[in-house]
């Protein structure tokens, strides 16, 4: 085919990639890499991982290789916390970086005051970036800080500075259940029954739903509804585990993988051989490194240990608390911004490339191998006949030992205060948040309400959610703490839809500095936001604000 002859005063249109940008695209995510769309997010982690920030040049070249529009990458790249995108003509920031957690158990731990001080401190200089951050998952230590997302607990200024200076802190997991530990305790002989035929699909649904077991990452679907409705689906199947706990207050996903991550792996694969599927996505915060890296390394033991025919995928959160909603989550997933899905269709019949997808949360699929091995009446008998189960309480705040409690289903506040030694001393019981950031506020005097799915919270406009339970004393006003979980909404909203998005920003201006809530106007906004927002996260944001307008008026200057 002929070409026409470029004449005249031809010139490149548009930003041409660097050779050099391409080469060193390359260097850091490998010479044999087959570019895939999904792991776009995968791919933007290890340029920010190598360089500590996201240059124009390798996101151009990136862009050309993957050969997606730039500006398709840069909205992606832009939508997540974690991604510091830097133009040509701007400073690249400190190579450290510490994150202080601002969410409601570090600001009762003081973390404002915290961040202050870092500031201010002569040896944080240009070197060294403070960030106030959202929830880091570590309530129950709060005020809690990381350095490049690996956590420093009960954070302090000497302890910081001493970190940045080359001290180490505690690791985490070396009291984990390694794959050796947990093969000697049992491990994975259920699944392996599964695999051979002992243990039929009929016992294993059976099981599930005489136990009661229900989603814990909020919704409390019961389980083996959702097993079953993704099993009688055809075709290719999918299943996504959902470790994205940040709701503020919650921290029992953390506790678990902690503990005994191959209980939450075996659950996964029981999961995936009952529904038939061949692929495992597996989501974990960016706020769990530690996690992620042991996960990754005891995987390739599981696969070499049972021979699997099943494909097990890490997927790296990049620090939005949206992708807790699980079409979010699978929208994260496929290397895409997690802005949830309209529905129906339900994930269930279109989820990971529009394929069935089973979504259980980390606690969910922990105790899955506990119901096949000791029953489902087992289970069940933890709780009690209108609260089956039991249930791992995240608290919080104002007790002297916060930390998970395991107690029976519907249990109540006050028997969970109990539990962790009492309220902190010269402090009194004021209220407490039944379901963190967005189950609403309740008072002391609702202190025996049961703490569960549905029920009597239900008559107060609170839910259990999560069961990150924060409690609050005297000491605290209900306009500040009202005033850090709206603005924590604020700032994870994804922006997609008006009422969410714009009803955020308008309750900050209402309220702040305001020592009198105008009531009817904030009833207004939180009326729109819950009917006409897309998903959970406007829907029920403004739950804080309508709490203290109902429980505690006097704290906003209401007679």
């Amino acid at each position: 085919m002929l070409q026409r002859k470029k004449i005249g005063n031809f010139k490149p249109k548009g930003r041409q990639v660097k050779i050099e940008a391409i080469k060193e695209l390359y260097k850091i995510i490998g010479d044999n890499t087959e570019f895939k769309r999904d792991m776009l997010i995968e791919y933007l982690h290890l340029i920010q991982d190598a360089n500590g920030y996201i240059s124009s040049d390798l996101m151009e070249a990136l862009s050309n290789e993957m050969k997606l529009p730039l500006v398709e990458v840069w909205e992606v790249a832009s939508f997540y916390d974690h991604f510091d995108l830097i133009k040509d003509n701007e400073t690249p920031p400190p190579k450290k970086t510490i994150r202080v957690c601002n969410s409601l158990s570090c600001f009762l731990n003081g973390s404002s005051n915290l961040i202050k001080e870092l500031k201010e401190d002569s040896y944080i200089n240009d070197d060294v970036r403070i960030i106030e951050a959202p929830c880091l998952g570590a309530c129950d230590m709060a005020p809690a800080a990381a350095q490049k997302h690996y956590l420093i607990p009960k954070a302090n200024k000497n302890k910081i500075v001493k970190i940045l200076s080359g001290s180490k802190v505690k690791d985490p997991l070396e009291n984990t259940i390694d794959f050796d530990q947990y093969i000697k305790s049992g491990g994975y002989s259920s699944l392996v029954k599964i695999i051979d035929g002992k243990i039929t699909h009929s016992k294993i649904l059976n099981e599930i739903k005489v136990s009661g077991l229900r989603g814990l990452g909020g919704a409390g679907f019961p389980t083996f509804k959702k097993w079953e409705i993704v099993s009688s689906e055809k075709g290719i199947k999918y299943v996504a585990v959902n470790g994205d706990e940040g709701e503020p207050g919650t921290f029992k996903d953390r506790f678990y993988l902690e503990k005994d991550p191959h209980r939450v792996l075996e659950g996964m694969l029981i999961a995936a051989y009952f529904i038939g599927a061949k692929d495992c996505y597996f989501y974990i915060r960016d706020e769990y490194p530690e996690i992620r890296i042991f996960i990754n390394k005891e995987i390739k033991k599981v696969k070499l240990y049972l021979n699997l025919n099943i494909n097990i995928h890490i997927r790296r959160g990049a620090g939005a608390y949206i992708c807790g909603e699980e079409s979010a989550m699978i929208e994260s997933i496929e290397g895409k911004r997690g802005l949830p899905r309209h529905r129906p269709p339900y994930v269930a019949q279109k989820g990971i490339f529009n394929k069935p997808t089973l979504v259980n949360n980390i606690e969910t699929l922990y105790w899955i191998r506990e119901i096949i091995e000791k029953g489902g009446k087992n289970f069940a008998s933890k709780g009690s006949k209108d609260h089956p189960g039991a249930r791992s309480y995240s608290v919080s705040g104002r007790v002297k030992y916060p930390g998970v409690v395991f107690a029976p289903a519907g249990s109540t506040v006050n028997e969970l205060i109990q539990k962790c030694g009492g309220i902190l001393d010269g402090h009194k019981f004021k209220a407490y948040l039944p379901g963190g950031a967005s189950g609403g506020i309740l008072p002391s005097a609702k202190g025996d309400v049961p703490l569960d799915f549905g029920g009597e919270l239900t008559k107060y406009g609170c839910f259990v959610g999560s069961h990150a339970i924060v409690i609050l004393s005297d000491k605290d006003n209900l306009a500040d703490v009202a005033l850090n979980l709206i603005s924590f909404f604020k700032h994870e909203s994804c922006g997609q839809c008006t009422p969410c998005r714009n009803g955020t920003e308008k309750i900050i201006k209402i309220i702040k500095n305001n020592s009198k809530w105008d009531k009817d106007l904030l009833s207004d906004i939180s009326e729109v936001m819950a009917n006409a927002s897309i998903c959970g996260l406007g829907q029920a944001a403004s739950n804080p604000i309508l709490s203290v307008l109902k429980f505690f008026p006097k704290d906003v200057g209401i007679k």
